[in-house]
């Protein structure tokens, strides 16, 4: 019988030790972690389980270090931001990943946003992408790509007219994100949807800080200042695999809330 799980697909950021393992103990659909340091630049790592990951079911997807930004004007950090995001592209396809979460990036205070832009513009046009690059919203900063709606407006016109293949072009929507980048979550998924056309990825996260704050520091569902109802409510809309990345201990409940809330409407 299909109780609606091949459909719905929920799980959670986890340690890249044995992700296999942690998507049993969570009851996860969905798996998404490093393949290294997310603060270094060495370059990517297969788990040791990476064949099993690959049969197992499991969907996967893989964060990108922070350390990245492409949309830098210098060229210390462009340059081998983008030689490590296109290591990780090929690592990551490799295990058979649905996709690459990247932080949108920033361009410091003197310099023109659309600089920012026009440098990814040219991650699409200078490098090959096996699977979607899924670029995320971003909590804060005045200079950051993806912080808010117009600026990820602009950042879309120029990423897709860099690309292609519109297909490797994908949005992660991160709720604790755009809670604390001062953007209503009620409507949101629509005027998401608008700018980019599609979202491919949800990171449902409650938010320890108050709304507008550019402070990004998950909870857990129902522990911060979201409402879960919200919450429930852009997952449901944007119909999209889901990622809890909030503290540990209470990933495998914030699955079974939204598993079982977004079953009973289906």
């Amino acid at each position: 019988m299909d109780d609606g799980r091949d459909r719905l697909r929920i799980g959670a950021h986890v340690d890249q030790d044995d992700p296999l393992a942690h998507a049993a103990e969570l009851d996860a659909d969905v798996v998404q972690f490093f393949l290294g340091d997310p603060q270094g630049w060495k370059g990517p790592v297969l788990p040791a389980t990476a064949g099993a990951l690959r049969e197992s079911g499991v969907d996967v997807y893989i964060h990108a270090p922070y350390v990245i930004n492409v949309a830098s004007a210098n060229n210390r950090i462009r340059i081998p931001s983008r030689k490590l995001l296109e290591r990780h592209l090929e690592a990551a396809a490799a295990l058979g990943a649905k996709g690459l979460v990247v932080h949108g990036g920033h361009v410091t205070a003197g310099d023109d946003p659309q600089t920012g832009f026009d440098n990814w513009r040219k991650v699409f046009e200078r490098i090959a992408c096996p699977i979607p690059i899924l670029i995320e919203n971003t909590a804060g900063g005045g200079n950051a790509m993806a912080r808010t709606l117009d600026r990820i407006a602009r950042l879309w016109d120029a990423v897709t007219a860099g690309a292609p293949d519109p297909s490797v072009v994908g949005f992660c929507l991160d709720t604790c994100h755009f809670h604390a980048g001062g953007e209503e979550l009620s409507g949101l998924v629509d005027r998401v949807k608008a700018i980019t056309g599609r979202i491919d990825l949800v990171h449902c996260n409650d938010s320890r800080d108050a709304f507008g704050s550019g402070a990004d520091r998950h909870a857990n569902i129902g522990e911060g200042r979201i409402d879960p109802e919200a919450l429930v409510e852009v997952c449901r809309a944007a119909g999209a695999p889901i990622v809890v990345e909030t503290p540990p201990a209470g990933q495998r409940d914030d699955i079974a809330f939204l598993r079982k809330r977004l079953l009973a409407a289906s």
